[in-house]
């Protein structure tokens, strides 16, 4: 074989191996999460594939997210972003705000500081930081920092999609800052996708569609 056309060769195997090792052949994982109230807003759950360590798909350095503080509250309320991550502190308040945390996670305090002015931080250990206002005791959010990139916020009917995850038996993990995490093993497909319900209602559950078991794990954060 010509020498051009193996080295072709070989790149086009090593980038099928980057491609796959990316997860972008994998499964899908979705489904929903249920609480105890039809009509409650169920936004702020975040649903994440817990045993794949990072770094994963990309050693690359994620992206800016923001944390905004308008009209005396943190917005988003709840934000999930993988570890590495630099979320940046905008005040869009026209009065003064000290952000902080003393979270196992990121202990931190970002000052007091004005409308207009934004400061930043980079997590960059996996955790839940809950956040606070040293001047406004009603002011709180959480950002929930992930070892991996395989994780979704759930929509407001419960709903969930996390596309790209490797093939085989994984634990899904479902917060809410409102009660103990659940925890779920779910078989994920190297094609398609597989269904799964994560029920805070009941204290045990099966969950049959995903071939797995769930249970309930101590401590919501």
């Amino acid at each position: 074989m010509p020498k051009g056309l193996i080295k072709r060769e070989v790149a086009a195997r090593v980038l099928i191996g980057l491609f796959v090792a990316q997860g972008a052949w994998g499964g899908t994982i979705e489904g929903r999460v249920t609480g105890g109230n039809a009509s409650e807003d169920l936004s702020n759950i975040v649903v994440s594939v817990e045993d794949l360590d990072g770094p994963l798909p990309s050693p690359k350095t994620p992206a800016a997210k923001e944390m905004n503080q308008e009209a005396l509250r943190f917005v988003p309320h709840v934000l999930p972003i993988l570890v590495g991550t630099a979320v940046e502190f905008p005040n869009s308040d026209p009065v003064s705000h000290n952000v902080f945390s003393i979270s196992e996670a990121k202990r931190f305090n970002l000052g007091l500081y004005g409308r207009g002015v934004k400061r930043t931080i980079r997590f960059d250990r996996p955790g839940v930081v809950e956040l606070l206002c040293n001047v406004h005791m009603e002011m709180s959010a959480y950002i929930v920092v992930l070892k991996n990139p395989f994780f979704s916020l759930a929509n407001g009917d419960g709903s969930f999609r996390i596309a790209g995850v490797p093939a085989g038996r994984h634990r899904v993990r479902c917060w809410d800052e409102r009660q103990p995490a659940r925890e779920l093993d779910v078989d994920v497909p190297s094609e398609g996708s597989v269904s799964v319900n994560c029920d805070f209602r009941s204290p045990s559950h099966e969950n049959k569609n995903s071939r797995g078991s769930g249970k309930i794990v101590s401590g919501g954060k």
